[in-house]
């Protein structure tokens, strides 16, 4: 949680005027100023007081403690927050998987998954012996909603790095990204990469989910670092147990840059703003 900038404060140093006045001493030069060197001479033993160290303007941590109620009760509204919620979404998941096929679970991760036209989606990523599953999981309705199932033995390619976009486009987006590819021959059709419901891509891209800072169990689960790892270890291991034929074995981990051809972005703003990819408490309406 950032801390807040403090204002501009303009501090006096206390006890110089009263010196200047009660020493005796005439100056030579009008235009030097004159520094004490001790205390007056004046025959009391009073010193000039100091700053209290407890000084509430110059406590930095003060405006931490005003804004972290706030930010809890964001996080509040977030449903995967609810006590045993992700819990039991990963039992439901696990259930659903072909052991045969996907092997046993070696870790799950909560991210937030960026599609081709920059809109954040809410997912739990399943990393199994043989498979990586993305799932999405409504926690409103504690269903399973999709699985999409990519072998680790087809995964070629990890790039992770900052987000960018085209010279000309309007969208932004902070913070860095992680891609991952798993068929180098094909390419997005045209039609694919302008329809923003197309699913028929290549690659998958996540960022970090905004609950990594509301407890250590949040934090180990989205933690993008940590899953690159663990998935590129998963992988290796997946192409020499298991090699595709006419593939080169092995991946390839590239720190580069995260490519998101959006220009104008309207629709990702509106959705990321009010956070529409996440299952949120949104208030009552009512008449």
């Amino acid at each position: 949680m950032s801390v807040g900038e403090q204002g501009d404060f303009k501090f006096v140093e206390l006890g110089e005027e009263a010196v200047e006045q009660q020493s005796t001493k005439p100056r030579e030069r009008l235009e030097e100023p004159v520094e004490p060197t001790g205390p007056a001479e004046t025959g009391s033993d009073t010193q000039p007081e100091k700053p209290s160290d407890k000084n509430p303007l110059t406590t930095p941590h003060t405006v931490h403690v005003k804004r972290e109620p706030i930010d809890k009760h964001k996080l509040k509204r977030f449903f995967v927050l609810r006590p045993g919620a992700i819990e039991q979404a990963i039992e439901e998941i696990q259930s659903m998987m072909d052991e045969k096929e996907d092997g046993s679970v070696q870790s799950a991760w909560l991210l937030a998954e960026v599609d081709h036209w920059n809109n954040e989606k809410e997912r739990i990523v399943l990393l199994a012996e043989n498979s990586l599953l993305i799932c999405k999981y409504d926690f409103i309705m504690l269903s399973c909603e999709h699985i999409q199932r990519i072998p680790l033995n087809c995964i070629d390619r990890i790039c992770h790095g900052e987000f960018t976009f085209p010279q000309k486009s309007l969208d932004k987006r902070e913070g860095e990204g992680l891609r991952i590819l798993w068929d180098r021959q094909r390419e997005p059709t045209f039609v694919s990469r302008w329809n923003p419901f197309s699913g028929d891509f290549p690659f998958c891209t996540f960022t970090e989910h905004p609950v990594l800072e509301a407890s250590d169990k949040f934090t180990k689960m989205c933690a993008l670092d940590q899953f690159r790892d663990q998935l590129t270890q998963a992988a290796q291991r997946a192409h020499e147990k298991k090699p595709v034929p006419g593939k080169a074995n092995g991946v390839l981990v590239l720190k580069q840059p995260i490519l998101i051809e959006t220009y104008v972005g309207l629709m990702s703003f509106i959705g990321n703003q009010n956070k529409l990819g996440y299952c949120l408490a949104r208030g009552n309406m009512g008449f």
